[in-house]
Parts: C-alpha cells; structure tokens; sequence
C-alpha cells in the first residue's frame, strides 16, 4: 500500500472524526475538562499533599496535641482531592460516553447516506457483506480513537504538562533532562508507528475480505450446498482467513519492535530520575518531600509513557479500521443531482431516447453498448423490448431509472431531460419489477406496502389479489405477517415475483417497467398475472423486457434489438410477417403466443 496515499486516506478520516466532535463539541469539552480533573487531583495533587507531610515529618516529631494543627488542613485537603478526582473520573466516563453515543449516530448516517446514493456500478464491484463491515469498523473506529484521546492521548499528555508546571520550580535542572528525554521519546514512537499505519490499513481490509468472502457464501449457500461444493468454498474462506492471520502477524512483529525501543527510552528515563533522587539532596539541597514528588511524578509519568506505545497501536488500529469505509465514502457519485434539481412532473408519461451514447465505467470509451440511439415511445404506449442476451435490454431501462447516467444524448420524461432532475423523483414515478424479485427480510405486507408506504391496509390486500397473490397468502400460517427471509427465501420463485408484482400495482405509478417479471411464473400463474398486468398496463406508458415472447406478443408495439440498434420495430402480428430477426425467434419458440 503506498504510503502517500495512506497518509491522505487517514487525514480525510480524522477530518469526518473531527466534525463530528466539532458539533457536538459540549460533550467533548466535558470529556477534556473531566479527563484533567481526574489526572490532576489523583496523580498530582495527591503526591504534592503528600509531599508536604513528608516535609513536616521531616522536621522531627510532632506532639500529639499539636497533630491535628499540624497535619489537619492537609489531610482534609487530600480527601477533598480523592473526592473531586474521583467525581472527574465518572464525568469523564459519562462525557465519554455521550460523545460517543452521539458521534457514532452522525457517523452511521453519513455511511448510509453516502452508500444508499451511490450508483449501481459501485455495488457490482464490491461484497455486500464487506461494505457492512467497512461501515461497522468506521463507526467502531471512533469509538476506540475517543477512548484512546479520553484515557490514554489527555492522560499522557497532561501527566506531561502537570509534572513540569509541579517540578520547574523546585528542581530546574531535572525537569530540563526530562523535557529532553520526553522529546526524544515521543519523536521515536511517532516516527516508528507512522510507518505501521498502512500495516493496519492492510489487516483492516483483509478482514473486510474476509467478511466479504464469508458473507458471499452465505448468501448463496444454496448453490454451494447443491453444486456440493463445501470443499471448494472452505478452502476459499481458508486463504481469506490465513491471510488475515498473516496480516496481522506483521502488525504485531511491528509493534512489538516499536515497543521494543520505546522501552528503552523509558529505562533510560527512570534511571535519570534514580541518579537524582539519590544525589539530589546533596547536589541540590532537595527537600526529602520533593524528591517524593520527582519520584512520584516521574514514575506516573513513564507508565503513561508505556501506555504511549499501547496508544499509537490502537490509534493505528482504529484509523486502519476506518481507511476502506473512507476511500469508499471519497468515491465519486456516478449518478449525482445537480444542486438546483427538481423533482419530475409526469402528466403523459411519453418517453423519448435521443442520441443516447453509453458505456459501463469500467470498460473503454470505444466498448460502448449504445451509439446515438433514439426511440420514442408515446404516452400510454405498451412496448416489449426483445432481442438476444446482451442486446442491451436491460441496459436501457437501467438508463431510464437512472441506475446509471449516459455520456451522451438525452432520455426525456414528458420533455424532461432525466438528468436535470431528482433521480429519486423519476424512481417514484416508474413501477419496477426485475427479473429477480427485490424484496426485504421483512413480512409481506411490509414488502407489497413498500411501493407506497402510506397505502391503507385495504389497498395492500387489492394489490395482492390483482396480483394473483391473496390466494397463498391467506393460506400462510401467519398470512400477510410471514416473514419472508432474507431476499424472500422462504417463498417459491413465483410467490416471490406475484409480492413485488403486486408493490408495483400498488405503487399505481404513470410509467411501469416489466424486467422479465413473469419468467418465474407456472403456466397457470403466468396467464392470471398477466391478466393483471394487462389492467395495470392500460392507460400507463409501460415498457416489458422479454426473453419469452409470449409475454410481449399482446403489446401495441415490440422493438427488436441487436448489438444496441434496434433492427425491427412494429406489432407482433407485421413482425411475424415480416421474417426478419422477430420471426427467428417466434419460431424458436413454438406454441408460446398468448393470444392478445
């Protein structure tokens, strides 16, 4: 990993990290405040009371009558600093906390909003199961750097400044010794784990792999299970996970050199501090309660200088966690709103393609699917689009619901250039059903409402009936509350493509786009849906991708498409006549036309 670039992806990491601390900066202020109170009162104040006992005993014996006179304020004084330190650590805790809390909700957001906008083409080149992974490592990724700045980066960096501010008065010439050590040690570990970071951004992304990996198996269990390829995929998660394993090897190897060397510092620290605590009172007329507070001070001092070690692997951690989710929050938006967009008005529902050029963003600008394409599909028109695999079908309807966004030319909705306005809003006014049926691992209802949330429960069960959905429905144990697995699994290929039928006729939408949305279907479910379908076609504009043109025999118009040009265009019955590409595949398909 180059370690230019590593260095940029963990700047723009701090600076998410940074704004969201910015805005809710109450809590942080707390937390500081609360983290100096606790490493004053307990680390310092009390070495300094005890000090001052030290000095008093010093003197020689006190009288018992004279003990309390004596001994009184300070004691008194050293409860009230157990107290208030005490009382600084649960603040901290709880400053901590909220600003977490809060921090991690801000955080969350910005992945999901980030994500949910992104185009087609980001999903197609990654792991589902990784993006949640880089998303939970993000947001985990915060919480462990504040826990670090709260108990490790305040505390270390206060002992600092505290033993200096303690100690300059009393014994210059020690305190200059220090601050040199402490510079020395802190430009080595710095040096030194700056260059771990991409070590961990490495571990970090092979652990998204391989969550990726196990995610990806998972989901297609089925396949695996049929094709009895066990075998085959545990050795695939085997590699993922060793080279997890050997990741993470290197980054320990690194640390535990890094630490190596801090240590040494650190002994060479404790043995300044032990030359003066022995020669101080004869070189420098210490006071015996001074060199208390050296000793005390100073060793406070190198343990959280220990903990510095400790620190910068964990901020190495964290930041190695966060570096995928933030290359991925940094990537360009593909399909992007302009700012002044609007949302689209449809009153007709006519359609237009002109000069549409368009290629994948990760092929070459010459590899292009479309090449000044043009097709215009009147207001309420029904139109099937056929053709061989990779004639660019899909492709088209994926430009129309703006999936992805052409290089060239124009798609107009009633006059209005899709690009101009919320991609969103054109969504809304297009009912989708995909070959593959979309739906959540939620009830039925909640998937047939899906197309219109705000639908009364009476709407719900219409849809599912004009669907040809209500029969096995109402024959489910729990009926319209069944849960439907994760990507439906737990219904049949046609439950599953009669519930998302029936969000789209629920939807009630002007334009309505049929992806090879009754392939799934029996005979028999395959004529009442497309009794359906028939109603819900009428009066809208509709356009039906097919493979089996039985479905599309009964349209006002089929366009045939090869190579993205089209090669025929006309009724079933001209197209038939007229032996071109059209009549090829009719008689391919023998006695599959649905009269129309």
């Amino acid at each position: 990993m180059n370690q230019k670039g590593s260095g940029a992806v963990t700047r723009q990491t701090l600076r998410y990290y940074w704004s969201v601390t910015r805005k809710h900066w109450p809590w942080a202020l707390g937390d500081l405040i609360s983290s100096l109170a606790f490493t004053f009162f307990l680390s310092y104040l009390n070495p300094y009371l005890i000090g001052l006992i030290v000095d008093r005993v010093s003197e020689g014996p006190t009288q018992p009558d004279q003990l309390w006179t004596a001994f009184g304020p300070v004691v008194a004084a050293l409860v009230l600093s157990n107290v208030l330190g005490q009382v600084g650590s649960k603040l901290q805790d709880y400053f901590c906390a909220k600003l977490e809390i809060r921090a991690s909700y801000d955080l969350t957001n910005l992945a999901f909003d980030t994500l949910s906008n992104q185009s087609m083409t980001f999903y197609n080149n990654r792991f589902g199961g990784s993006l949640v992974s880089q998303v939970q490592r993000f947001v985990g990724g915060y919480s462990t750097l504040c826990d670090c700045v709260t108990y490790s980066v305040i505390a270390i960096a206060s002992s600092a400044c505290f033993t200096i501010v303690m100690l300059a008065g009393l014994v210059p010439v020690y305190v200059c010794v220090l601050l040199v050590l402490m510079a020395v040690y802190v430009l080595v570990v710095y040096r030194l784990y700056s260059r771990i970071l991409p070590a961990n951004a490495v571990a970090a992304a092979a652990n998204n792999r391989l969550s990726g990996q196990l995610s990806d198996s998972i989901t297609n269990i089925l396949a695996v299970k049929t094709s009895g390829r066990e075998d085959y995929e545990r050795g695939r998660f085997t590699q993922a996970s060793q080279e997890v394993a050997d990741a993470d090897g290197r980054r320990m190897r690194a640390n535990i050199r890094c630490g190596a060397a801090t240590s040494s510092i650190i002994v060479v620290i404790m043995a300044c501090c032990t030359v003066f605590l022995a020669g101080g009172n004869t070189w420098f007329g210490v006071a015996p309660g001074t060199l208390v507070m050296m000793f005390t001070y100073t060793n406070s001092l190198t343990m959280q200088f220990n903990r510095l070690s400790s620190m910068f692997q964990t901020l190495n951690r964290a930041l190695g966690d966060a570096y995928d989710m933030t290359q991925a929050l940094g990537e360009p938006l593909l399909v992007a709103d302009e700012p002044d967009a609007k949302g689209l008005t449809v009153t007709r529902g006519a359609i237009d393609f002109a000069g549409v050029g368009f290629h994948y963003p990760d092929a070459p600008d010459d590899d292009k699917v479309f090449d000044g394409f043009d097709l215009s599909i009147p207001a309420g028109q029904r139109v099937g689009l056929v053709g061989r695999s990779g004639s660019g079908k899909t492709t088209l309807t994926t430009l129309l619901l703006r999936l992805a966004d052409l290089q060239e030319g124009t798609i107009a909705i009633d006059g209005q250039d899709v690009r101009g306005v919320r991609q969103a809003s054109v969504r809304r006014q297009i009912a989708y059903v995909p070959q593959e049926p979309l739906l959540f691992h939620r009830s039925i209802y909640d998937n047939i409402a899906y197309g219109r949330p705000e639908a009364a429960p009476e709407e719900v069960l219409r849809a599912a009936e004009k669907a040809n959905a209500l029969e096995f429905i109402e024959k489910l144990p729990e009926g319209f509350d069944t849960m439907v697995g994760e990507r439906g699994v737990k219904l049949s290929g046609g439950q599953r493509q009669r519930i998302a039928i029936a969000r789209a006729i629920l939807m009630d939408a002007p334009i309505l786009v049929l992806d090879e949305a009754t392939s799934a279907l029996d005979s028999e479910s395959e004529r009442l849906i497309q009794e359906a379908l028939a109603t819900l076609m009428t009066g809208r504009t509709s356009i039906v991708v097919a493979h089996r043109l039985s479905t599309v025999a009964s349209l006002d118009r089929i366009v045939v498409l090869q190579d993205g040009r089209i090669v025929e265009d006309g009724p079933h019955a001209e197209l038939v006549a007229a032996g071109g590409p059209y009549e090829q595949l009719w008689d391919r398909q023998t006695g599959a036309f649905l009269e129309g």
